[in-house]
């Protein structure tokens, strides 16, 4: 541990230690007159006699001791050096009990991988979390020469692209594979359709395409029908195939969480930027999307026919479609072992054990005391 002072122009504050020192020299404690007899024959000028004498010098040493450590608070006080460098082990939810068991030692600091670090004998993380952008907060917030194990399960979710790249070299211990989970594939949208009688011809598009998201033995969740027919209130995806304004009823159901996919000649207000969905096998835009209050509006850039749009009759536009209005998470899934953290990274420096906190309590305590000495009953009287 190395003390040190990131503001020494605080202990300018040191000057100050005068003050109580001629308080107590100029304005000495209370006296008290005493008559006695025969005064008459005493002189009444005597000459002064004077002598430098300080009186309660336990309150002085008090004051002084005050000051001097409100001047150390001003001058930020702190210590380097001082985390703790024990081995620790980092466990990622998810990993086994026995593997935990073999990769701990007598003396090592364990913990979950998790936010904050909690004991690993805390309460389990229940959340699923970015474990490598908590191996790189794990890795900056320990001392250099602190060893790192890390205790992870066979699969890691949530992983970027890249291998993390640490400070230090870790000990990288994968648990045993977890059995394999049927995840069940979410229920297809709802869509709903209104269109223009003009545009009704269009609506094949959609229909095949909510029939290609359900299973042969299914009914498409397919709702179409006249601009005029009021949208469900359970509805999440709609399809707006008219030209001009879109209704204003319509535009409330889309700021309060809605998603619709409207025609090129359709009209209604989009906030802020908006961003390419669906392209074209040039790269063209063929829809862009945008947000309006909590919902999304998603505006075709051609017409809603195969010659302007030729992606319409291949068989990837079911999925194009649902890309658009219910964007799924690409999966991040990766095997332990191949995510081995690489080393390389620059060290980070360790941020000082900041002393004013315990500096403040103290300061405290003596001020208390101070008080106490200044106006204690039994206060001593000069004769």
């Amino acid at each position: 541990m190395s003390p040190a002072l990131l503001l020494p122009a605080g202990l300018a504050a040191l000057l100050a230690l005068a003050i109580p020192v001629v308080i107590h020299i100029a304005r000495r404690t209370e006296s008290r007159t005493v008559d006695f007899a025969a005064l008459r024959w005493l002189d009444p000028q005597p000459k002064p006699r004077r002598s430098l004498t300080i009186d309660e010098r336990l309150l002085l040493a008090a004051r002084l001791l005050l000051l001097a450590l409100i001047a150390a608070w001003l001058a930020t006080p702190v210590l380097w050096n001082v985390a703790d460098d024990r081995p620790i082990v980092a466990v990622a939810p998810g990993a086994d009990a026995a593997t935990v068991a073999a990769a701990t030692a007598k003396g090592d600091r364990v913990v979950w991988l998790a936010p904050g670090f909690p004991e690993h004998g805390a309460i389990t993380p229940a959340a699923p979390y970015d474990v490598v952008s908590l191996i790189r907060q794990l890795d900056a917030e320990l001392p250099p020469g602190a060893p790192v194990k890390l205790v992870v399960p066979a699969t890691l979710d949530g992983v970027d692209a890249e291998r993390p790249k640490l400070s230090r070299r870790i000990a990288w211990t994968v648990g045993a594979e977890a059995p394999a989970r049927r995840v069940a594939s979410p229920a297809p949208p709802v869509l709903t359709v209104r269109y223009a009688p003009e545009a009704e011809g269009a609506v094949v598009y959609f229909r095949a395409a909510a029939t290609a998201w359900t299973t042969a033995d299914a009914t498409p969740a397919f709702d179409a029908g006249p601009i005029d027919r009021a949208v469900p209130g359970n509805a999440r995806h709609l399809i707006w195939l008219s030209s001009g304004p879109v209704p204003a009823n319509v535009e409330t159901w889309v700021r309060n969480g809605g998603v619709i996919l409207t025609s090129l000649e359709a009209r209604i207000p989009v906030e802020g930027e908006t961003v390419p969905v669906w392209r074209g096998t040039a790269g063209e835009p063929l829809a862009v999307a945008g947000r309006l209050g909590r919902g999304r509006v998603i505006r075709l850039t051609r017409a809603l026919e195969p010659a302007a749009i030729p992606q319409l009759v291949e068989p990837g536009f079911p999925d194009a479609l649902l890309t658009m209005l219910d964007p799924r998470p690409a999966p991040a899934h990766v095997a332990a072992v191949d995510h081995a953290p690489l080393t390389g990274a620059a060290p980070y420096e360790q941020p000082p054990l900041d002393l004013r906190p315990w500096l403040a309590l103290l300061i405290a305590l003596i001020f208390a005391g101070e008080r106490w000495l200044a106006t204690r009953r039994t206060r001593g009287v000069a004769p």
